[in-house]
């Protein structure tokens, strides 16, 4: 079976991912975390399990450039577009069946999916990877297919905690399909307990901190997944894959109903079930998108089987690449909004034609000048190099005594990734994982606060209190954040900070009293 065409794909899809993002943007908020967990190595934090800082740690090893930071989003785009076609082509699916399920996935969601360095591009590859060799096991009942799946769920495991999901899914799917028969063959068993053993040090971590991914269920449910709205989400589940919706609903329904496919009916109950308990759940509606690539794979080969049938060969000759290329086609309209090539002024031009369509409005209900991912990529440079510059305004004998407190994730980590190579104390943060990094001293003689606010209430606590700079950039959703400076912290504030650090760890470790 010929491997050329789905490894030119996956190459174009990696090596093109650096020609796509503009010198003008900086990493995303999010990718600073996970670069700052790479900095602290440990089997679990308080936001993901280990493996994204597996991967942090590893890119700031080679020098930690952008580059080497975008690595593994191109990395696993292009490992999970390879399977994409590979299952075509193991389906019996040609060169038109194979291309085409390379397209649908280039030409959805997963083009922006694959930009960003977070969890979410393994997660749709572990998905991927797992029913790639469950269809493998179905067609040969080879035992080490079922290894391997055991072996993507325990590093599905180790990446997000919505592999939990997808396993409820799968648990469901074979109980529903004739492949229930797997459930008592014993290499079956040894694959789930392969996959216990790979995520074992996480859990065994979650356990010894008091299991804080259910204080991170509640503040998401709270904060953010009450407020889902289910019009809007089955709304998304078409948005999100499109120019692919005339081939993965077909594939769907070939799985659930095609005799032909019967023996793989089980992929289409995983994404029933997988799609139905996140609306259960109130999940977000990107919580889904590892269920859509599968379902190109048997559309593709719908389609060819279609095509294939047709009277009239020349015109099923025509078709085929127009089909393919049709996914691409519907997708370009959005291109700016997928990859951020132009640089902001070029796409605040844009916004009079497309705020109607809701690309403009941040999660505060506004319009603003840019799209709310492309303004998180925007002024962390800037932050991290005026917090350096307010740094070494002090004398020497008080840096080391200086305290730099950051009011998120985001703030604490680009000014320790910028400032990496600078002698600059660690930025901190009571937001998620800083926690348990926070140094809890009582001989701090600085602090540089790093907060969107001027916070006039704090100047009393401090023998000097006064604004040192803020973030300019008028495309940053940053902008606006202050660079704070107290000197002479008092014995009050000081015990006010440590107890308010050990109420807010206590609460994630279920401590609080």
């Amino acid at each position: 079976m010929n491997r050329r065409l789905p490894l030119a794909f996956a190459l174009l899809k990696f090596v093109s991912g650096y020609f796509l993002i503009s010198s003008q943007y900086d990493l995303h908020r999010d990718e600073y975390l996970y670069l700052n967990h790479g900095r602290h190595l440990a089997w679990g934090y308080l936001e993901v399990p280990p493996l994204s800082a597996a991967q942090g740690w590893l890119s700031l090893a080679l020098g930690g450039g952008e580059g080497w930071v975008r690595f593994w989003p191109f990395l696993w785009g292009a490992a999970t577009l390879y399977l994409v076609m590979r299952l075509a082509q193991r389906l019996g699916g040609g060169w038109f069946a194979t291309a085409l399920a390379g397209t649908c996935y280039l030409g959805t969601a997963f083009a922006r999916l694959n930009l960003l360095f977070q969890p979410n591009s393994f997660e749709v590859f572990g998905f991927v990877f797992g029913l790639y060799w469950l269809v493998r096991y179905v067609q040969t009942e080879r035992p080490r297919f079922l290894y391997l799946l055991g072996l993507g769920l325990g590093l599905g495991l180790l990446n997000k905690y919505t592999t939990l999901f997808f396993i409820a899914a799968l648990g469901g799917a074979l109980l529903l399909t004739p492949t229930r028969r797997v459930l008592l063959n014993r290499h079956f068993w040894g694959a789930a307990a392969l996959a216990l053993l790979v995520w074992a040090p996480n859990l065994a971590w979650q356990l010894r901190h008091g299991i804080p991914f259910r204080h991170h269920m509640q503040l998401l449910h709270d904060t953010q997944l009450v407020h889902v709205d289910p019009t809007e989400f089955w709304k998304l589940q078409l948005l999100m894959c499109l120019g692919a919706v005339w081939v993965w609903v077909p594939g769907l329904l070939a799985l659930l109903l095609s005799p032909r496919l019967r023996p793989y009916c089980v992929v289409g109950w995983v994404a029933v079930l997988g799609v139905g308990i996140q609306v259960a759940l109130h999940g977000k509606a990107y919580y889904t998108l590892g269920y859509y690539p599968g379902l190109f794979s048997f559309g593709a080969w719908w389609w060819e089987a279609r095509l294939a049938g047709l009277a009239w060969p020349r015109l099923a000759a025509g078709l085929r690449p127009i089909l393919v290329l049709l996914p691409l086609a519907l997708l370009a309209p959005l291109l700016p909004f997928i990859y951020p090539m132009r640089p902001p002024a070029a796409m605040a031009a844009l916004r009079a034609r497309f705020a109607p369509l809701g690309l403009y409005t941040w999660e505060d209900g506004r319009i603003h000048a840019l799209p709310q991912d492309y303004a998180d990529m925007r002024g962390w440079r800037e932050l991290a190099d005026k917090t350096w510059a307010a740094y070494q305004s002090l004398p020497a004998a008080v840096r080391a005594h200086t305290l730099i407190k950051c009011a998120n994730y985001g703030q604490a980590s680009a000014i320790n990734y910028y400032n990496r190579h600078r002698p600059l104390t660690p930025a901190q943060s009571f937001n998620g994982s800083f926690l348990y990094w926070f140094p809890v001293r009582q001989d701090w003689q600085a602090v540089l606060i790093i907060d969107d606010e001027l916070h006039p209430e704090l100047a009393g606590y401090f023998a000097s209190y006064r604004e040192l700079g803020a973030v300019a950039d008028p495309y940053a959703r940053e902008r606006g954040t202050r660079i704070i400076l107290g000197r002479g912290p008092g014995p009050a504030l000081l015990a006010r900070v440590n107890e308010e650090w050990r109420a807010e760890l206590a609460q994630w470790e279920n401590k609080a009293r």
